[in-house]
């Protein structure tokens, strides 16, 4: 009986230590199976591929609108955020309009002026934008500066105080606009290999979601900023000065930039906040919380069948 007994107990042993090699999941010797893992995980890791791509287009949008009017050259003299129109200054109410307008142009006065995130570029009606001036960090748009700098020696233009009123304030605006923006462009850009992580743990997709936060953040606050900013610039252009006649039009395509960088940084943000509570991560497998189903059921059928062909 003792004989029999320890017969037992062995073949019950070799058995609990078949499944082990054989389980789907750990595979043989318990070792955890590479290919099912990958497969378990393959939703997540997808979904980080996808915020990555959501982190890159944002990099591309912030990067056109950053070279956007820094050079006289291609399409960048078409990328800016606002032009104004001085080839009409004297309003048509004042007698010899035409006269005076071709005076100021003589004194050294561009038809229009078109303002970047780094500098200014300026020109004429017919032959378009004729230069631009030296990029610069932390730059702002100085519409009395510019004006009055651009006449030639001893003459002058009396520009309304409604438009010197304002000059503190786009400074003020221009210099937080230029920092978030340099930031998210930046910080999406690290963001963009970062990401990746969220594969590992839901830990780590949270940390990650934290600072794509802060990219979103960052971005979508610039292109309110500017939004803001230079709206209210051109409402001041049109309709607030009447003493002088300045035309204002926003830029669509750098607004457009902006706002589609947004969008991205916005999706990639919430995306990442979905995988913090979404989605079978590695530790997920690896500590027996979840085991993604799908994989575990197509182990199991590979498992099975190898067995069924190792009976036979």
């Amino acid at each position: 009986m003792g004989l029999f007994g320890s017969k037992k107990h062995t073949d019950a042993e070799k058995d609990a230590a078949s499944d082990e090699r054989h389980n789907p999941i750990t595979g043989v010797d318990g070792v955890l199976d590479k290919k099912v893992m990958k497969r378990a995980t393959r939703t997540r890791w997808i979904w980080c591929l996808i915020t990555s791509f959501f982190l890159l287009c944002s990099v591309v949008f912030l990067i056109l609108l950053e070279v956007g009017n820094t050079y006289n050259t291609g399409l960048l003299r078409d990328w800016y955020f606002l032009r104004i129109n001085v080839s009409n200054v004297v309003p048509a109410s004042v007698p010899n309009f035409e006269l005076l307008n071709s005076i100021a142009r003589s004194l050294g006065l561009h038809d229009f002026y078109q303002v970047g995130l780094w500098n200014y570029c300026e020109g004429y009606k017919t032959p378009g934008v004729t230069g631009c001036s030296k990029p610069q960090t932390l730059y702002y748009f100085d519409p009395v500066a510019i004006i009055q700098s651009e006449l030639l020696a001893g003459a002058s233009i009396e520009l309304p105080s409604d438009l010197t009123d304002i000059v503190d304030i786009i400074q003020t605006a221009s210099l937080y606009m230029f920092a978030l923006f340099l930031t998210g462009a930046c910080l999406s850009f690290v963001m963009i290999f970062i990401v990746l992580l969220s594969v590992f743990s839901r830990w780590t997709a949270f940390l990650v979601m934290i600072f794509t936060a802060i990219d979103g953040i960052c971005i979508i606050g610039a292109s309110v900023i500017a939004t803001v900013m230079f709206v209210i610039m051109q409402n001041v252009f049109q309709n607030t000065i009447t003493q002088v006649n300045i035309g204002a039009t926003i830029g669509i395509k750098m607004f457009a930039f902006m706002w589609v960088a947004s969008a991205c940084a916005l999706i990639a943000f919430l995306i990442q906040l979905c995988l913090c509570c979404c989605c079978v991560s590695r530790r997920d497998v690896k500590k027996g919380k979840k085991k993604g189903i799908k994989a575990y059921d197509k182990a199991s059928e590979k498992t099975v069948t190898a067995d069924m062909s190792g009976a036979a």
